[in-house]
């Protein structure tokens, strides 16, 4: 097991190295001025050269990588003096003259708008990202496996092609226009109804004491839309587990030996049919985080994609870069523990 997961943390690490380098290449060939960003359009020529030297931008672009590389990475050379540890901070491992080895936190560089630590950014709004994507997929979960077993139950029957052809439908509208259709359905033309509103937070603050106070109901529409394309395909997934495990001879044996149907389908059936329901829940999970950019900006949630969108607009590419490495690393991460559960569950399967 520790062997499987030091050679899936190798391969992940070998992956983000692609990805940074990916993402540097590439927001580096695209048009804007780091420095004009940071310095302002009215500043004088001597402040933009000092700021884009500050950058690296004088640096031909093979250093400039290798530099970006350095500081993402968690183990690199960084000077000894004391703008160095002001900077990159860590635990020094190894002296190397004027430089030393240091284990420290990734450093995504700072961003071209408000000059904060990129990393500082996402993760004030990550927290939004990651309850909307684990409230989205406990809605998929619990509905897919309901539907899928109801289905599988009473194969050919109204209830069965009912659930299919919705399922069908809820994989084919794309999560942005169903995110639409439900915020100005639910929240604006029903909302004297439901309650919801279009926009609103996980925590609000109360005007006039400055107390901040959780408000549930404003994940539901987010939630709920995000979650729509997951619980179809988990509905579709675990339908076809669960008639291929209730065709299997122990499942007819458990039968004849006087065990209820209930009691097969639930410790017998279900758990052997969940291990493919398994893989697409994890697997999802981290494609809803990276999914959720476009339902953060629609219901104007505080979450990764909102951020990352803005700096988009704003061309401030360290923090675009800076969110793209966060959820690499978070799909790396996510695939390793999905693998290791795999194998929990199900014992034929074996980490080699």
């Amino acid at each position: 097991m520790l062997s499987f997961i030091l050679r899936r943390l190798a391969q992940g690490l070998l992956v983000l190295v692609g990805v940074a380098c990916t993402v540097f290449l590439l927001f580096n060939v695209l048009p804007g001025d780091p420095a004009a960003l940071l310095a302002g359009q009215r500043s004088d020529l001597a402040t933009k050269a000092a700021i884009t030297a500050d950058l690296g931008l004088d640096k031909p672009l093979p250093a400039r990588l290798a530099g970006y590389l350095n500081d993402v990475s968690p183990l690199g050379l960084h000077p000894r003096d004391s703008a160095g540890q002001a900077r990159y901070g860590g635990v020094a491992l190894l002296p190397l003259g004027s430089q030393a080895l240091v284990l420290k936190t990734p450093y995504l560089r700072r961003s071209f708008q408000s000059n904060k630590d990129v990393l500082s950014i996402l993760l004030d709004y990550f927290p939004g990202t990651m309850w909307l994507a684990l409230a989205a997929m406990l809605i998929a979960s619990a509905g897919g496996v309901a539907f899928g077993v109801a289905a599988a139950l009473r194969p050919q029957s109204v209830l069965d092609r009912t659930l299919v052809t919705t399922s069908v439908l809820g994989i084919s509208v794309p999560s942005f226009v169903a995110a639409i259709v439900i915020a100005v359905t639910f929240g604006f033309y029903w909302s004297h109804w439901t309650g919801l509103s279009l926009t609103g937070q996980l925590y609000e603050t109360d005007p006039f004491t400055g107390e901040s106070h959780l408000v549930l109901r404003n994940l539901l529409l987010p939630a709920i839309a995000l979650g729509i394309r997951p619980l179809a395909i988990i509905t579709q997934l675990t339908r076809s587990s669960m008639l291929d495990v209730l065709s299997q001879d122990y499942i007819r044996t458990a039968r004849a030996k006087g065990l209820s149907r209930r009691a097969t389908v639930l410790h017998h059936a279900l758990r052997n049919a969940l291990n493919p329901v398994v893989t697409a829940v994890s697997g999802w999970l981290a494609s809803l985080m990276a999914g959720a950019f476009f339902i953060e900006y629609i219901f104007n949630w505080k979450g990764l994609g909102t951020v990352t969108l803005r700096a988009v607009e704003n061309l401030d590419f360290p923090v675009v870069m800076g969110a793209t490495l966060f959820v690499a690393a978070l799909f790396v991460v996510i695939n390793i523990v999905v693998d290791v559960l795999y194998a929990v569950l199900d014992p034929r399967v074996k980490l080699s």
